[in-house]
């Protein structure tokens, strides 16, 4: 069972973190409480399992990255793994995971590349094909975005 105060904390958390040195502090004092408690509750809710992670989604278009394109590449399922990490370790990745292909579609692995024009993610995607000697794959280019909206668990 919640408290109100950590149902309070939740629904904060639910909405976009305030882009400040010390956005835990912004955000206690919209509930009138201390950053330290903030944070204690925070740990709390950590500690039991309530909370399990924090994901931040960067702005791409507003931080000067134009383009963007997912990297659908086809990996041996014995590198994946291998692969994977030294995709991961490249700074113009964001996200890099597995899956299973599906009927009709080959590729295994994805990541997804930032940069600020179409010929840099095709640049960069080159670039991590040499490093892991996998060149099987497809850049698949953003053309809108059609939803970004995170799970709400209480309302204001």
């Amino acid at each position: 069972m919640l408290t109100d105060l950590e149902k309070k904390i939740i629904t904060l958390l639910q909405t976009d973190i305030p882009v400040v040195k010390r956005p835990f502090l912004e955000m206690a004092q919209k509930i009138g409480i201390t950053e330290d408690e903030f944070l204690a509750v925070l740990n709390k809710l950590n500690d039991q399992g309530m909370i399990r992670r924090f994901g931040a989604t960067l702005k791409h278009q507003k931080s000067g990255f134009k383009a963007n394109a997912m990297v659908a590449w086809k990996v041996d399922e014995d590198q994946v793994e291998d692969t994977g990490n030294i995709m991961a370790g490249f700074q113009e990745i964001t996200h890099c995971y597995r899956r299973n292909p599906a009927p009709g579609w080959k590729y295994n692995l994805y990541t997804m590349v930032h940069a600020a024009t179409e010929d840099e993610c095709y640049d960069i995607a080159q670039k991590i094909s040499k490093a892991t000697g996998q060149d099987e794959y497809e850049l698949l280019f953003s053309r809108k975005e059609l939803k970004k909206t995170s799970m709400k668990y209480f309302e204001d």
